[in-house]
C-alpha cells in the first residue's frame, strides 16, 4: 500500500477493480466488473462513428468515466396485514403498523429536510474537448462550497476539457475554469465568477457508521436535474482501481465510502450527504455490473484542497517518499515483527527501493524494514492508514513517525514534501 508519498506502488490488501477506464496494465480485469460512466459524453467532431442509441429519451451518450448504484426500496405490508392475519388463531407478536409508519415518516422528513439544505448548491458541469480529428462532450455534477463561486467536483469530469460551463440550480449558466487538479485523488476545484451563491453545508466523514442514511444528489444523464436517491453507508475504507475504456490509464483510490444510494451517469462529482443535510462525500465510482455498489471520496479527504483554494494557494498534497505494506497479525507472525499493526517499509513490486532517494523520508533517516506504528502519536492500522494520517497535512509540515527498527524504538521527524503530479 502506498502512502501519499508515492502512488506508484499497489496497495495490499488487493484493491477491488472498478474499471472506470479499463483494467490496470498489470492486472487482469475481474469477471463481472466494469465501468459505469462518471459523466456522460458523446463525440462532437466530424466523422465520429455512429453509436447504438440508448433508451434514455433523446440523450444519446458515450460514457467515459464512473458512477452508478442501485437504490434500495421497501414495500409496506401494513395495508394488507389484516387480510393476511389468520382468523381463530393466535396472532403473531409483530410491531404495530403505526410504529412502522412513524419510522417511515421520520426518515422521509429527514431526507426532505436534508435535500432542501443542499439542493440549491448542486450544479451541472458541461465539458467540451476539441481535437483536429474530432471532439467530445460530457456532463457531470458538482457543488458550491463557498459563495464566491468555488465548486468541488471530480477530476475526471473536467480533466482535459477545453471549455467548461456551470449551470446553477436556479438555471443561470456561467463559464468556468479549473482552479486546480488534485494529484492524489479524483477531485478538482472549479471556479466561476459569481457571488452570493448558496453553499452546501460541509460535514465530516470521520465517525461514519455502517447502515446510516446516505443521500446522493446530482444530474443523471445531464437531463434529469436535481435527482435525489437514498440508501445507506454500505462500507468504509474501500480500495479500488479505476481506469478508462482504452485501458491506457488507471488510478488507485483509497479509503472510499461505499454506498447503495443510486448514482447514475452524470452524477459524478455530486454530493453524498447525511440525514442532517451535510456533505460527507463526493460521488466518484461504481460497479456497472452489480447492484448497489457505488463509491464516494470522503469529504475530509477533500477538505485540505478546499482550504488551499480559498486561501489562494496552489493545490498540493503532502509527500513522504516510501513504499510500504500493511502489517497484520499474520504478517507480524511470519516476519517476526515487534507489533501486529502499522506499516512495513519495503521495496516496490517493480524493484524500486522502499525509500525514494532524496525524498523527505530519506532525509529523515527512514530505512527499508522500518515498521511505522504511529504518526504524531496516533496509531497506524488498517482503519488509520499511514497515507490517511498524513493526508490532512500540507507540504512543509513536520510530522513525527514512531518507528520500530529491530530492537530499537525511534521517533523520526519528517518535513513533508509535495507529491509530484506525475511521479
Amino acid at each position: 500500500m502506498t502512502d501519499t508519498s508515492d502512488p506508484r506502488e499497489p496497495t495490499p490488501p488487493a484493491p477491488i477493480e472498478v474499471q472506470r477506464f479499463g483494467p490496470p496494465p498489470t492486472q487482469p480485469a475481474r469477471e463481472g466488473w466494469g465501468a459505469a460512466p462518471a459523466w456522460s459524453g458523446g463525440p462532437t467532431g466530424p466523422g465520429a462513428a455512429p453509436r447504438e442509441p440508448r433508451r434514455v429519451g433523446t440523450f444519446g451518450v458515450v460514457t467515459i468515466a464512473l458512477v452508478t448504484a442501485i437504490v434500495s426500496g421497501s414495500l409496506s405490508a401494513a395495508a394488507v396485514s389484516n387480510l393476511l392475519r389468520p382468523t381463530g388463531a393466535a396472532a403473531l407478536n409483530e410491531p404495530s403498523g403505526s410504529n412502522v409508519s412513524q419510522v417511515r415518516i421520520d426518515e422521509s422528513s429527514a431526507v426532505i429536510s436534508a435535500v432542501a439544505r443542499v439542493m440549491p448548491a448542486v450544479v451541472t458541469i458541461a465539458s467540451t474537448s476539441t481535437s483536429p480529428t474530432g471532439g467530445s462532450s460530457g456532463i457531470g455534477s458538482g457543488f458550491v462550497f463557498d459563495s464566491a463561486g468555488w465548486i468541488l467536483t471530480n477530476k475526471h469530469v473536467v480533466d482535459g476539457a477545453d471549455k467548461l460551463d456551470v449551470t446553477l440550480n436556479d438555471s443561470r449558466v456561467f463559464p468556468a475554469r479549473v482552479y486546480g487538479i488534485d494529484t492524489l485523488t479524483d477531485l478538482a476545484i472549479v471556479k466561476i465568477d459569481a457571488t452570493g451563491l448558496p453553499t452546501a453545508p460541509i460535514g465530516s466523514s470521520d465517525g461514519l457508521e455502517l447502515g446510516q442514511l446516505a443521500i446522493a444528489i446530482g444530474n443523471p444523464l445531464g437531463t434529469f436535474e436535481n435527482t435525489v436517491t437514498t440508501g445507506v453507508v454500505s462500507g468504509l475504507g474501500r480500495h479500488i482501481q479505476a481506469g478508462d475504456a482504452t485501458a491506457q490509464s488507471t488510478e488507485e483510490l483509497n479509503g472510499l465510502i461505499q454506498t447503495d444510494a443510486a448514482i447514475n451517469p452524470g452524477n459524478s462529482g455530486g454530493p453524498l450527504i447525511n440525514s442532517a443535510g451535510q456533505v460527507i462525500g463526493v460521488n466518484t465510482a461504481v460497479n456497472k455490473d452489480a447492484q448497489g455498489i457505488g463509491f464516494a471520496i470522503p469529504i475530509n479527504v477533500a477538505r485540505p484542497i478546499m482550504k488551499l483554494a480559498l486561501a489562494g494557494k496552489p493545490i498540493a498534497r503532502p509527500w513522504i517518499g516510501v513504499y510500504y505494506s500493511l502489517v497484520t497479525r499474520q504478517v507480524a507472525a511470519d516476519k517476526g515483527l515487534a507489533a501486529e499493526y502499522g506499516v512495513l517499509i519495503g521495496a516496490a513490486a517493480s524493484g524500486a527501493p522502499g525509500v525514494f532517494p532524496g525524498s523527505p523520508a530519506a532525509n529523515a533517516g527512514l530505512q527499508e524494514g522500518d515498521q511505522v506504528v504511529a504518526v504524531d502519536g496516533q496509531r497506524v492500522d488498517a482503519s488509520h492508514d499511514l497515507s490517511t494520517l498524513v493526508l490532512p497535512h500540507a507540504p512543509g509540515d513536520v510530522i513525527v513517525l514512531h518507528v520500530l527498527r529491530g530492537q530499537q524504538s525511534l521517533d523520526l521527524s519528517v518535513t513533508l514534501g509535495t507529491l509530484p503530479a506525475n511521479p
